[in-house]
């Protein structure tokens, strides 16, 4: 089964929101089996509406509609799909008991706009809305079926998890979509796909391979559809086996912070952090994963010199000498972070990130990384990109990366 969802409202496409709505219904409807091939933004517009929803029925076997549906003039979602589906607009006595006792239980009064809420189109089936007080509506065409849905994202997932997904289950039991997700590090999008050039070309049909480039990282989907499936697990192997020699995750939630997480709490040591370029950045990653406490103990943000010389102990001659983007420089503040929390590893970042400050000798892009362990300090030095916050999103997964290499 493919879909289609449509969101509506001008407010998104004047950029005053941002559209939740559409990955939310795409992701659940994915992890169900349903293909979702296009997603489509349409204003508050009558004629725009009916064309979008007409193209949308002619294109795919469900549509999922969400916007449009308030008691307000500007929403006008549900006086389209009655034109569309040769409905009547009737006070539904159902809906009306819904709303009543919602607002009853809110405390608030019901005035004309709310009763509004309750005329809908006749010849649907009304999908109780909970939350708040539009109710979703499902329509069938044939062999087809449409689905509108409030936007007001906390009314539309209660009634997408609730309602719409668990019925779509019940209709069509046997639909197979799965996919298997792999993380590669500290590889351009570009030299993986040359790698992978050969394997990916000899996929059997129902099989695809899909890249979906981060700062820092590449995602690699793979996706069986249909009997394919039954091959997914046998491919993703020889996935694995191509990315020999690479630094990769498994799993859509498997990120480098938690694999550092879960290593620190295997080996149960303690950890620091002294970021000058990345600004703290590595430590709100190592704080994202819950239960971090265990092992992280603090971070110093030391961008100024004055911070790297009097409270991680690095030397202003040094600073004087070889800069303060130095691997001189890196390693005390490493050693200097390591000794102040008394931590068994400590990682240390100073670079240029841009946009200015590169010179010939350290262009935009150049951090220096040292590791403070309980035997030894080592530093690297890396250039990534032009862009300032791709610099310091890779260079925090670098520095996880070579804490991992080290307490490995």
């Amino acid at each position: 089964m493919n879909a289609i969802v449509i969101t509506i409202g001008d407010e998104i496409l004047l950029g005053q929101i941002l559209d939740t709505n559409s990955r939310y219904i795409a992701e659940h409807l994915t992890a169900i089996g349903v293909e979702v091939k296009e997603m489509l933004t349409v204003g508050d517009k009558q004629d725009e509406i009916y064309g979008t929803v007409d193209y949308a029925m002619g294109e795919a076997e469900l549509v999922v509609v969400t916007g449009g549906l308030g008691p307000t003039k500007d929403d006008m979602t549900k006086k389209v799909l009655a034109e569309y589906f040769g409905s009547k607009l009737i006070v539904n006595a159902q809906a009306m008991e819904w709303l009543e006792e919602l607002l009853k239980g809110r405390g608030i009064a019901l005035n004309e706009n709310n009763k509004g809420q309750a005329i809908l189109p006749d010849n649907c089936r009304i999908l109780r809305n909970e939350k708040g007080t539009a109710c979703g509506m499902w329509f069938e065409k044939g062999w087809k079926s449409l689905i509108s849905l409030p936007g007001v994202p906390f009314e539309m997932e209660h009634l997408l998890e609730n309602t719409v997904i668990p019925e779509l289950k019940r209709r069509y039991p046997n639909l197979q979509l799965e996919y298997r997700m792999l993380k590669v590090y500290d590889i351009p999008e570009s030299e993986l796909a040359e790698r992978l050039e050969k394997w990916e070309e000899a996929l059997p049909e129902g099989l695809g391979l899909a890249y979906l480039p981060s700062p820092g990282l590449v995602k690699l989907r793979l996706t069986a559809k249909g009997k394919a499936v039954a091959k997914l697990d046998a491919y993703s192997s020889t996935l694995k086996a191509e990315l020999a020699g690479l630094h990769y995750v498994e799993g859509e939630e498997e990120t480098v912070e938690k694999q550092f997480g879960e290593i620190c709490l295997r080996k149960g040591v303690s950890v620091a952090t002294a970021e000058s370029c990345t600004g703290g950045y590595i430590a709100h990653l190592i704080t994202s994963v819950p239960g971090s406490s265990a092992y992280f103990k603090g971070c110093v943000v030391a961008y100024a010199n004055e911070v790297k010389e009097k409270i991680l102990g690095v030397g202003a001659a040094d600073i004087e000498t070889w800069g303060a983007v130095s691997e001189s420089v890196v390693r005390q503040m490493a050693e200097g972070v390591k000794q102040l929390m008394r931590v068994d590893y400590a990682v240390a970042t100073s670079g240029v990130a841009g946009p200015d400050g590169g010179t010939t000798e350290k262009p935009v892009g150049t951090v220096w990384i040292a590791v403070a362990t309980p035997q030894k300090t080592i530093a690297r030095k890396f250039v990534f990109s032009f862009t300032r916050e791709r610099n310091i999103a890779k260079a925090a997964v670098k520095a996880l990366e070579l804490l991992i290499e080290n307490i490995k």
